[in-house]
């Protein structure tokens, strides 16, 4: 708990002894930041995010995602008033981190303390330099530390519910084991095979199941940025797409410009498959179902190219 609600706290209680502020969802504490109610206060910077804790947490954890919108952009996120809200009263907040969602970085100062925040990029391992690949949630080993890290966390604040999270926690990471053995496979098959991508979105994935991107970084640099592609950077790509050295595209649908429409026309022309991504959780979506939708996809895409 940040010191600033610990004073809130305090000051309430001096107040008027027969009341207590709520921890979570107007209700009352029973303890060290959890409600009266039995759930932990939970804020998640993206819908991924926020699924997963739920899917950890089940009925003990009270979850406010700030960015539940598909189409919303995380990097130029402006925070509003219930956002404020509901960091202020949160016991755990989780954020991607790696430059993906500095807004949240900006709504917890002061009103969490770092401990109580998970950064997902850190907590991955990977190297977080210069090019980072900052789209985690496509990071199968890192999802399955933050179920354990979720786990954890959930059964300090309720230490009656741990075998509950530590089980949850295990089914969650039982169905991420699943995919990635079919990653794995794939690997087997496929490994050192060439792919393209439009934005470099899913590229742990891709890399999983052992294909290795042959997309050049200024075309996939421009599509992120929002920024033209360079005449001379797309007749590249182009030229990829036709070289026989791509086994898949993979399409990031929500940064489709004419540019990348090019470069999917060619691919089709080539008879390259072309597998669709997104960036974000599509809606009445869970996060499991939705990576557990992108391999299969991959799967099939990669079966084509084979066969073709």
């Amino acid at each position: 708990m940040s010191a600033n609600r610990r004073s809130f706290l305090l000051i309430g209680a001096a107040l008027a002894a027969s009341i207590t502020l709520a921890g979570c969802g107007g209700g009352t504490p029973a303890g060290d930041g959890v409600s009266s109610s039995g759930t932990i206060a939970v804020v998640a910077s993206t819908n991924v995010y926020g699924d997963i804790a739920k899917s950890i947490g089940g009925d003990h954890v009270d979850v406010h995602t700030i960015i539940s919108d598909p189409n919303a952009d995380p990097h130029g996120y402006e925070a509003n008033a219930q956002d404020k809200l509901a960091v202020s009263k949160a016991q755990i907040g989780i954020e991607n981190g790696g430059g993906y969602d500095d807004f949240f970085t900006q709504l917890a100062k002061g009103q969490l303390e770092s401990a109580e925040v998970i950064n997902v990029s850190t907590l991955s391992g990977l190297d977080t330099a210069a090019d980072f690949n900052e789209h985690v949630w496509y990071s199968l080993p890192t999802m399955v530390k933050l179920a354990d890290d979720l786990a954890a966390r959930f059964s300090a604040e309720l230490p009656a519910q741990s075998a509950a999270f530590t089980q949850q926690a295990d089914a969650f990471k039982v169905q991420i084991g699943a995919m990635s053995s079919r990653l794995a496979a794939l690997k087997t098959k496929h490994n050192g095979a060439g792919a393209a991508v439009t934005e470099p979105v899913p590229l742990y994935l891709l890399a999983e199941a052992g294909l290795v991107n042959k997309t050049p970084e200024k075309f996939t640099s421009a599509v992120e940025n929002g920024a033209d592609v360079p005449a001379s950077t797309l007749t590249e790509v182009l030229g990829v797409m036709d070289s026989g050295t791509i086994a898949v595209l993979a399409y990031n649908t929500q940064t489709q410009s004419p540019q990348t429409e090019k470069v999917k026309t060619a691919a089709l022309n080539a008879g390259v498959p072309v597998v669709d991504f997104a960036e974000t959780l599509p809606a009445d979506t869970s996060y499991l179902a939705w990576m557990l939708g992108n391999v299969s996809n991959l799967e099939q895409g990669l079966n084509a190219a084979a066969g073709k």
